[in-house]
C-alpha cells in the first residue's frame, strides 16, 4: 500500500467515532486538526447517540468499511500523522492495526487507547483491550493513556506522580516508541500533569489546571493536537507541548451548553482574534 507523495498541504487522518452532541470524536478531532491549519480527514469505526448527559446508543461500523475509508485516504492525498480513538471491537483494532502495518511510508501514529473512561468505567471488552495491547499499543509513536487506561496496562495502581512516572516506564516496555500518561483523572494537585517517557527522556509537564464543568472531549482533543503538531514537522515531545497549552486554551474557554458536561472550546482561537 502506497500512502502516496506528501500533500502541499498538512494532512491528518482521525480513525474513531462519532459523537453526536459534537463534543469528542471524530468531530472533536476535526474542529482540532482545522484550528491548527492542517486539512482533516477520517475513518469512522462508530455512531454514536449521545450528548452533553451520556451515551444511550453505540452502532459499529463492519471492520471492512473502516479499512476502505482508510484506504481512499492514504491511497490519494496522503497524510503526514494519523490518531486513532474509540476502535470499539476486536474486528475493528485487528483491521486498523493491520492497515496501519502495511503502509509502504509509515508516519507518525498517535494511539488514544480509549479503554476506559476518566472515571474509571471499562469501555470496550477484555479481549479487545488485550488486542489493543498487543497489535496496536507497539505501533505508537506516541501513546496517550488517561489515568486508568495506564492502571490497566502497566497493572500498577496509580495515585501519585511517583506512580504515574512507573507507569510510563512500564507501559514503555510494550513497545510504542512514547507514552504520556495524563492526568486528567488524577487529584486536583496532579490535574493538568501528565508524564512522558520516551525511553531516553522522562518529563513531567505540566500546565495550571482550569475549574471548569465542560470538560468533554478533553483526551481526543489532546491526541489530536498531537497529530497536528506532528503533521506540521514538529517532534514528538515538541508535539505534545503545544497540543497541552491547545487543550488548556480551549477548556479556559469550554461550553456551557446542554444540561450536562459540556465540551471544550475549540475554536478559541477565533474568539482571542476578536477586537
Amino acid at each position: 500500500m502506497s500512502i502516496g507523495e506528501r500533500s502541499a498541504w498538512p494532512v491528518a487522518l482521525t480513525i474513531a467515532g462519532s459523537d453526536s452532541g459534537g463534543g469528542a470524536g471524530i468531530q472533536a478531532d476535526l474542529r482540532t486538526f482545522s484550528f491548527h491549519c492542517v486539512h482533516g480527514t477520517s475513518a469512522l469505526t462508530c455512531v454514536t447517540a449521545q450528548n452533553t448527559l451520556g451515551v444511550t446508543r453505540v452502532d459499529a461500523l463492519p471492520p471492512e468499511a473502516v479499512v476502505a475509508q482508510f484506504n481512499a485516504v492514504v491511497e490519494d492525498i496522503g497524510v503526514q500523522a494519523i490518531k486513532t480513538g474509540m476502535l470499539l471491537n476486536q474486528g475493528i483494532i485487528e483491521a486498523v492495526a493491520t492497515a496501519l502495518s502495511s503502509l509502504s511510508n509509515p508516519v507518525p501514529v498517535v494511539v488514544d487507547p480509549v479503554m476506559v473512561s476518566r472515571t474509571g468505567a471499562q469501555l470496550i471488552d477484555d479481549d479487545a483491550v488485550t488486542f489493543l495491547t498487543r497489535r496496536l499499543v507497539p505501533q505508537a509513536q506516541i501513546l496517550t493513556p488517561n489515568r486508568y487506561e495506564a492502571q490497566l496496562l502497566s497493572g500498577l495502581e496509580i495515585s501519585t506522580l511517583a506512580d504515574m512516572k512507573a507507569a510510563a516506564r512500564k507501559i514503555y516496555g510494550l513497545g510504542p516508541a512514547a507514552v504520556l500518561v495524563k492526568g486528567g483523572g488524577m487529584t486536583h494537585d496532579l490535574r493538568g500533569t501528565d508524564v512522558w517517557f520516551d525511553g531516553q527522556e522522562a518529563a513531567v509537564l505540566t500546565t495550571l489546571p482550569v475549574d471548569t464543568l465542560h470538560t468533554h472531549g478533553t483526551g481526543c482533543t489532546l491526541s489530536a493536537a498531537i497529530a497536528a503538531h506532528l503533521a506540521l514537522g514538529k517532534d514528538p515531545l515538541t508535539a505534545v507541548r503545544s497540543a497541552k497549552d491547545y487543550v488548556t486554551n480551549a477548556l479556559k474557554h469550554a461550553l456551557a451548553i446542554g444540561q450536562g458536561q459540556g465540551p471544550v472550546g475549540h475554536f478559541f482561537p477565533l474568539l482571542t482574534r476578536q477586537p
